[in-house]
């Protein structure tokens, strides 16, 4: 696949629209006398194709070396103006009718965001998986990712721009680099995502395994269990060898329940006496209602109201007698209890003292024994002991566990290195080595007349895991030389998956290549030129060789009155 175009756009106004074409692509930064650039834009464009093959969009506007501080005016700019990126990819740019995959993204989130591959919208996750689909069909394997295989393409990023070969974040594993090589030289390995989960998971019970014996070993562990079982033994020897009386635990439960009676018959006797004066006071409230009152005085008053209200047959004395009978019969109907009551709460004082008795003659027994003191000291010990030997226990058993699970991994590992590490397996590496060591030598020969190589070692790490690890020759060399050379790997690559017919993307990405001697760089433009590779470069106008500066290059042309996004002059734009 090579880059057809990119275009910048916001509702109906194209904000730029960047055709790409074979061979030497040029992003000019026409300021004057800067080295590495003002902020342009030129970077940005880079960014912006690796944006729409799945980087992360605060990739366009946060700062690379702070990883913190944003360019507020670009984010707004992308958001509040709806900025749509749309990347084209061809598969022939001279036929427009060639397959093409039209890749569409935006900077906003939830409902309003576009992350379209031909006008379906994805999810993050499924967006490279259809990528991977599309660009390499036949590859189905988890690992190396399809950001991963198309890594060493687009350099702009510090560690990429700088290294041949480790192109990926700073904490990537050797065993990651090494499935990445692999299948990048076609040497079919489909056991590159299992080995990396295995080593993961082994990274993670060693971590696990360190935490346990932080601060003894496995062995410290078990010989300090054996020495507590011992010490359990000598207690429970002496425990049996206490002088306690015959009737000791009998009399311990027979004071438990003497215990609980008391508890139980002191629990009735509050009741019984609780119910008691509750009879008590309603006696002594119906009592203080019988009537006292002066009888003559009211008698002279019923008198005067008989002789004037007919009818009244009852006599004064008659109605006062009939009231105070009444309360009579109630004193008496709620006090019939109170004998029940009190020969019940006589006999539960009289049992409760008997109890008591009992307790006192009983707990004296016990306590005058020498050895209950002895013997509650030995339960302490013991059980101090016992708690002890269950933490050791546990951590022992945790550690067996961890143990048994490392040597299940490492078997299982095993199984993947001895296909890995096979005589035909290494002879497959090193028969593409050689095949791909054809085109490097013979770049770099014509660049530098050096003979650059890629090689491999098989390293044991210091977890006793071997792994095939690449690396180019001279890689001890000057900024300006070390840009060569990657750019002579980048090209050799190209050149050999197609000979080997492995899928890959036919454009190689490039920024500061002001950094690389004129030289050189007219040499890149002529191999990219000849063999129909995309070569994108960033470089500043005054920086370039003579041989370049030429119009048919440019794709695109910045400086500090037209930037990449145009945002001063994006009110003008049609």
């Amino acid at each position: 696949m090579l880059l057809k175009s990119l275009t910048i756009s916001s509702d109906d106004k194209i904000i730029r629209n960047i055709t790409f074409r074979k061979g030497i692509n040029l992003i000019v930064d026409e300021s004057k006398g800067q080295i590495t650039g003002n902020n342009v834009g030129k970077t940005t464009i880079l960014t912006l194709v690796d944006f729409c093959l799945g980087a992360d969009p605060k990739d366009i506007y946060v700062d690379p070396e702070t990883k913190k501080d944003e360019y507020l005016l670009v984010k707004e700019f992308l958001i509040e103006n709806e900025v749509l990126i749309t990347l084209v990819l061809s598969e022939n740019l001279d036929n427009e009718k060639s397959n093409k995959i039209i890749i569409e993204r935006n900077f906003l989130s939830n409902k309003d965001l576009i992350r379209r591959i031909n006008g379906k919208n994805f999810t993050e996750e499924e967006f490279e998986i259809e990528l991977q689909k599309l660009i390499f069909p036949d590859y189905l394997a988890k690992k190396p990712t399809f950001r991963q295989i198309i890594s060493h393409n687009i350099r702009y990023k510090d560690l990429n721009i700088n290294n041949t070969l480790r192109t990926l974040d700073r904490y990537t594993s050797y065993a990651e680099y090494e499935t990445l090589y692999l299948f990048l030289l076609g040497c079919e390995f489909n056991e590159g995502h299992s080995k990396q989960g295995i080593l993961s998971k082994l990274k993670r019970e060693d971590t696990y395994k360190s935490r346990l014996e932080k601060h003894q070993t496995k062995t410290a562990y078990q010989t300090a269990l054996t020495i507590i079982e011992s010490e359990i033994l000598e207690l429970n020897k002496q425990k049996a060898n206490l002088n306690l009386n015959e009737n000791f635990e009998a009399n311990l439960d027979e004071l438990n329940k003497l215990r609980y009676k008391i508890n139980k018959t002191s629990s009735e006797l509050s009741k019984l006496n609780i119910r008691r004066d509750i009879i008590l006071d309603a006696k002594k409230e119906l009592d203080s209602s019988k009537s006292e009152i002066d009888l003559q005085q009211l008698k002279l008053i019923y008198q005067q109201a008989t002789n004037r209200i007919s009818g009244i047959q009852k006599t004064f004395e008659e109605l006062v007698n009939y009231h105070n009978q009444m309360i009579v019969e109630k004193v008496k109907f709620i006090t019939k209890e109170l004998p029940s009551l009190e020969k019940d709460i006589q006999s539960r004082k009289e049992f409760l003292m008997k109890l008591l008795s009992e307790e006192k003659s009983l707990t004296s027994v016990i306590s005058k024994s020498d050895s209950f003191e002895d013997l509650e000291n030995l339960i302490s010990k013991l059980n101090g002991k016992f708690r002890q030997k269950g933490e050791y226990e546990n951590i022992i058993r945790q550690l067996e566990e961890v143990e048994g699970n490392i040597k299940e991994l490492n078997n299982q590992l095993n199984e993947i290195d001895n296909e890995l590490f096979s005589d035909n397996f290494e002879q497959i590496v090193k028969t593409q080595i050689n095949k791909f060591n054809k085109h490097f030598a013979s770049i770099s020969n014509d660049l530098y007349g050096e003979k650059y190589a890629l090689k491999y070692d098989i390293v044991t790490n210091k977890k006793n895991q071997r792994l095939y690890k690449f690396s180019a020759f001279n890689a001890n060399i000057g900024s300006g030389k070390k840009q060569g050379e990657i750019s002579c790997f980048d090209i050799a690559y190209t050149l050999f998956a197609d000979e080997e017919n492995i899928p890959c993307l036919h454009f190689l990405l490039n920024d500061k290549k002001e950094l690389m001697h004129d030289n050189q760089l007219v040499k890149i433009a002529e191999l990219v030129n000849q063999n129909k590779i995309q070569f994108v470069a960033s470089i500043l106008k005054d920086k370039l060789p003579e041989e370049l500066n030429n119009e048919d290059y440019f794709v695109v042309k910045l400086s500090q009155k037209d930037k990449l996004f145009r945002i001063e002059n994006y009110s003008e734009l049609s």
